[in-house]
């Protein structure tokens, strides 16, 4: 600064400026820097957690949404298939699968590549991994039971369960799972066998046996023939469907998970509700579906037969088995039947000079009309009607005259009361393990999902229903973050 006054020399002024405030400043800057960088660092490293988080759950619930189509819509189940329709069984492919959508998450959009827009994560997928699953063959079949009572959850269960075992305790408590008539008829006939009957003279001198002539040999030595032919008699009416059961779940060795779940067991209630989802997707004798393979699906599940004619021939024994027994029970109760099997026997022994006989024939009698009845029960049955457990006198159908020509006589098709063919199949149904009954069911949904568009090669041990992933993440900043997921269906 310089001051020139009038009539004098230049003179120069000095002043001294002080500094002190730019230092502070700059000083401050640097700490408000510092901050503010640091609060950057923390909110990047903040939202790459929490988009790490976001990415884990969108990727795994992207895996889930590609549950198996068929699966779904004939069975009501939701696994996902982790061969994809490819053929390739391996849960790998599911791992691939997580990993592809963990990255398209992190990937730019195409404006955004074009531009080579960058944002304050710069986020990829360094590795997702599957550290567990459940297959639905796990612990014999029990993520595949858990579902089908989660689909049954909607279903009242009360009168159900009251219904179906209250049939199971009548069976049982009257013996008829128990009595074989059989064995009985074989008996009194080896004991008919062991008595010698006496001999008469002929007029030319030569001796000959006295004939007894029961009537109820007839009926008798039709028990060899085959209790379905004489159930059904037009054959034609029977599937003759077969499958190999090799190449079905119950017949190879199926692939396991690592078991995610424990399986806490079922109850009673649990028994019948799985046995109405069975009988409500299953095809079964006089309710056949076309898209079935076999057309007696619950026929199978209870006997596992490889044919159709097998598991019904298999059920026909059965119901035979159970309806000679009842109807032993009640001729045996029945007065006037029995008076009716004792004076023929009487008269029968009568004639033969042998007394001894009457009891034996009337038994012979007895097991004879019994036979006769359980083949018109079973031939009222497979036509649609009804049979009671345990008949009554208005439930009856052959008179023992009728009981000599049961196979050409003209039999009711309705008792009137009773149960129907698929009541006593539900009954076997809940007698058969249950575990034997949900490894058939898995052939059962191989067999229908392999006959659709897409689905070959599908197996039921590739069907994942609950999965835990790894998912590691990485920035280009040179730190990661890694999380685990676990869902399922009924998480």
């Amino acid at each position: 600064m310089y001051l020139r006054p009038s009539g004098q020399k230049l003179v120069r002024l000095q002043t001294k400026e002080k500094g002190s405030i730019t230092v502070f400043l700059s000083l401050s800057i640097m700490i408000i820097l510092s901050l503010v960088l640091a609060l950057y660092q923390g909110a990047r490293t903040s939202a790459v957690r929490m988009k790490t988080e976001c990415v884990a759950d969108i990727a795994m619930n992207s895996v889930l949404a590609e549950y198996s189509r068929q699966l779904y819509e004939q069975y009501g189940l939701l696994m996902v298939d982790s061969s994809y329709g490819s053929g390739s069984h391996n849960v790998l492919n599911t791992q691939e699968h997580l990993k592809n959508y963990v990255q398209k998450n992190f990937d730019r959009s195409l404006y955004g590549g074009a531009i080579n827009a960058q944002t304050m994560t710069a986020m990829y997928c360094k590795d997702a991994r599957l550290t567990g699953y459940s297959l639905a063959t796990d612990n014999d079949g029990e993520p595949l039971e858990r579902q089908i009572l989660a689909y049954m959850a909607a279903e009242p269960v009360g009168e159900l369960v009251s219904e179906a075992l209250g049939n199971v305790g009548s069976l049982q408590g009257s013996g008829l799972d128990t009595t074989d008539v059989d064995e009985m008829a074989a008996a009194n006939q080896e004991l008919i066998d062991s008595i010698k009957l006496p001999k008469i003279k002929k007029e030319d001198g030569t001796e000959e046996t006295i004939a007894v002539g029961n009537p109820a040999d007839v009926v008798n030595s039709q028990r060899g023939i085959s209790i379905l032919g004489l159930a059904i008699r037009d054959r034609s009416r029977i599937s003759m469907a077969r499958i190999n059961p090799s190449l079905y779940a119950s017949g190879r060795q199926l692939r396991s998970g690592t078991g995610l779940r424990q399986n806490v067991g079922i109850s009673a209630g649990d028994k019948v509700l799985l046995d109405e989802y069975y009988f409500e997707k299953c095809s079964r004798y006089g309710d056949e579906l076309d898209k079935s393979v076999l057309k007696y699906q619950m026929e199978y599940l209870t006997f596992g037969q490889s044919s159709d004619y097998g598991n019904l021939e298999k059920m026909a024994q059965t119901l035979f088995f159970w309806r000679e027994a009842s109807n032993y029970i009640y001729l045996m109760g029945c007065g006037p039947k029995l008076q009716e099997a004792e004076a023929v026997a009487a008269a029968l022994s009568a004639v033969a000079l042998c007394p001894e006989l009457k009891e034996p024939i009337k038994y012979s009698i007895i097991f004879a009309w019994s036979f006769a009845e359980s083949i018109s029960d079973l031939r009222i049955l497979f036509e649609g009607g009804r049979v009671p457990l345990l008949k009554s006198d208005s439930t009856w159908n052959l008179g023992l005259l009728e009981m000599f020509d049961f196979r050409g006589h003209l039999q009711k098709t309705d008792c009137g009361e009773g149960l129907y063919y698929k009541d006593y199949l539900r009954i076997k149904a809940l007698l058969t393990p249950e575990k034997e009954k949900l490894t058939r069911m898995m052939d059962i949904m191989e067999m229908d999902i392999r006959a659709t568009e897409g689905n070959g090669s599908f197996q039921i041990d590739d069907c994942v229903d609950v999965m835990r992933a790894e998912i590691v993440v990485g920035t280009r900043f040179g730190y990661e973050a890694q999380i685990e997921r676990v869902f399922g269906y009924e998480e």
